[in-house]
C-alpha cells in the first residue's frame, strides 16, 4: 500500500487516487504468489489443448519435452539477477548513492529526482535500477535538512521496472529473440533471429522511451504529497541506518586467499581482455545483444567493486533469495510455449495456429499493434515475469504478425 498512498495523500478527491487504492487492496486481497499463477496457466493451456483435440499422450509429451528447453535462459535470468546485486551492492556505489541524495533541493524535486534516476539506470539494467532507486532512496530519508515523504519516493524507485525498463538493454524479449541459442527452437523457427537494430533501437522504439520517461515523471511529480501531507520514514516508525557497508574480517589464517583481492583483480583482467576482443570483433551493438556478454559485463564489474573474494560472494549470497521465482517458474513457461506450439489434434493443429489466426481474422495491419499492445498488459498482470510472459505470448502472437505481413520488432 505505501505505493499508493501517495497518490491519496497529494489530492483525496483525485478519482486516480480512488482507483490506484481500490486495484492496490483488491490486488492484495485476491491474487496468489506468481508461482500458483503460472500452475493455473500450465493446466488452462493443457485444457486448451485437450479441448483442440489433442489427446492427453501429445499433451503430456508436449509440456514435459518443453520444460527443459529454457535452461539456458533461465540460467542467464539468475546471473542477469546476481549480477546487478553484487554491482548495486558494494561501498563505492554506496558512497555514489549518498553523494546523489544530496542533490534536491526540495522534497518534491527529491522524489522526482528518484523516478529519473530509476528509470535512467532501467534502461542500462533493470535491477540497477530498482536497487539502485531503492538505495537512493533511503540515502535521502536519512537527510535530517530534507523531509521527503517515504511512500511517493518509494515508488518513483519502482517507475524503472513499471514502466520503460523492456525498452532498454536488459529487456528480456529483446534479449531472447537477439539470443538464437537461449530461444525456444519451436520460436525460432517462426521468428529467426531479431537483433536489437530491429527492436528497441528502433526510432519508434527510442521516441517511446522518452515519451514515457516524460509522462512518468511528471506524474511522480504531480503526485508527491507536500507540505503537511508528507510522510517521512521516521514519520512511518521505520529505522534507517545511516552507516556504510562494512567489509566481514578474517578469522582465520585459511581465510587469507578470500581477502586477497588479487584473485579478484586477475579474474576481472581475464574477463576484459575477453570483453575487449568481443566488442572490438562485433560492434558494440552486437555484443551487449549476446546475454552473456551482457551478464559478464556485469559480473566482472561486481568483482570489482567488491574488490575482495569474501566480499563477493557474501554479496551473492544475498541475492540468492530473489532467484526462487526466476528457478521455478521459468521451467514452467517454457512447458507452456511447447504445450502451445507441439500438442496437436488430429489435424495438426497446434493452439499456436488457433490463436494466431484469431488475432489474424480480428486485426488488421493498422490495429494490430493496438490490440496486441491492450491484450499484452492484461497478459502482464497474471504473469508478473516479464520473459516468462513473452516466451507464452510470442509464438502466437509472432505467428499472427507474420500472417499479416507486419514488422516483428
Amino acid at each position: 500500500m505505501h505505493a499508493i498512498e501517495p497518490l491519496v495523500s497529494a489530492s483525496a478527491s483525485s478519482s486516480l487516487a480512488r482507483i490506484a487504492q481500490r486495484c492496490c487492496r483488491w490486488s492484495e486481497r485476491w491474487l496468489p504468489d506468481s508461482y500458483a499463477i503460472a500452475v493455473v496457466c500450465v493446466i488452462v493451456v493443457a485444457l486448451g489443448a485437450l479441448l483442440n483435440g489433442a489427446n492427453v499422450s501429445s499433451v503430456a509429451i508436449s509440456f514435459g519435452d518443453g520444460f527443459w528447453t529454457l535452461i539456458p535462459f533461465t540460467m542467464q535470468m539468475m546471473l542477469m539477477i546476481v549480477g546487478s546485486y553484487v554491482t548495486a551492492d558494494s561501498p563505492p556505489v554506496a558512497k555514489l548513492t549518498r553523494a546523489l541524495a544530496a542533490l534536491p533541493r526540495s522534497p518534491r524535486s527529491a522524489v522526482l529526482w528518484v523516478a529519473m534516476f530509476s528509470m535512467m539506470l532501467s534502461l542500462l539494467h533493470w535491477g540497477l535500477g530498482m536497487i539502485l532507486g531503492s538505495l537512493l532512496v533511503r540515502a535521502l530519508a536519512a537527510r535530517s535538512d530534507l523531509r521527503v515523504d517515504y511512500r511517493a519516493a518509494g515508488a518513483a524507485a519502482y517507475l524503472g521496472m513499471g514502466s520503460i525498463w523492456a525498452m532498454g538493454l536488459s529487456s528480456s524479449a529483446a534479449q531472447l529473440m537477439a539470443n538464437p541459442a537461449s530461444m525456444p527452437p519451436a520460436l525460432l523457427a517462426i521468428t529467426g533471429v531479431i537483433p536489437f537494430s530491429e527492436t528497441i533501437f528502433l526510432w519508434q522504439s527510442l521516441v517511446l522511451t522518452a515519451l514515457l520517461m516524460a509522462i512518468t515523471g511528471w506524474i511522480a511529480w504531480r503526485t508527491a504529497p507536500a507540505a503537511a501531507d508528507v510522510r517521512t520514514a521516521t514519520d512511518l516508525g521505520i529505522a534507517i541506518e545511516t552507516s556504510l557497508p562494512t567489509s566481514p574480517q578474517r578469522t582465520r589464517p585459511g581465510e587469507w586467499l578470500e581477502f586477497n583481492p588479487l584473485l579478484n583483480l586477475l579474474i576481472a583482467a581475464l574477463g576484459l581482455g575477453w570483453l575487449a576482443h568481443e566488442f572490438a570483433s562485433k560492434g558494440p551493438t552486437n555484443a551487449i545483444a549476446n546475454l552473456n556478454t551482457y551478464n559478464f559485463i556485469f559480473l566482472i564489474l561486481g568483482l570489482l567493486l567488491q574488490w575482495r573474494p569474501r566480499n563477493f560472494l557474501d554479496a551473492v549470497a544475498r541475492s540468492v533469495p530473489s532467484l526462487a521465482g526466476v528457478l521455478i517458474q521459468y521451467p514452467l513457461y517454457a512447458g507452456i510455449a511447447s504445450l502451445l506450439t507441439h500438442a496437436v489434434n488430429a489435424d495438426g493443429v497446434t493452439l499456436t495456429a488457433v490463436l494466431s489466426h484469431a488475432f489474424a481474422q480480428f486485426t488488421n495491419s493498422h490495429t494490430f499493434a493496438v490490440v496486441i499492445g491492450i491484450y499484452s498488459a492484461v497478459l502482464g498482470y497474471l504473469i508478473p515475469s516479464a520473459g516468462g510472459k513473452w516466451v507464452i505470448e510470442a509464438p502466437y502472437v509472432m505467428q499472427a504478425a507474420n500472417d499479416l505481413h507486419y514488422h516483428l520488432g
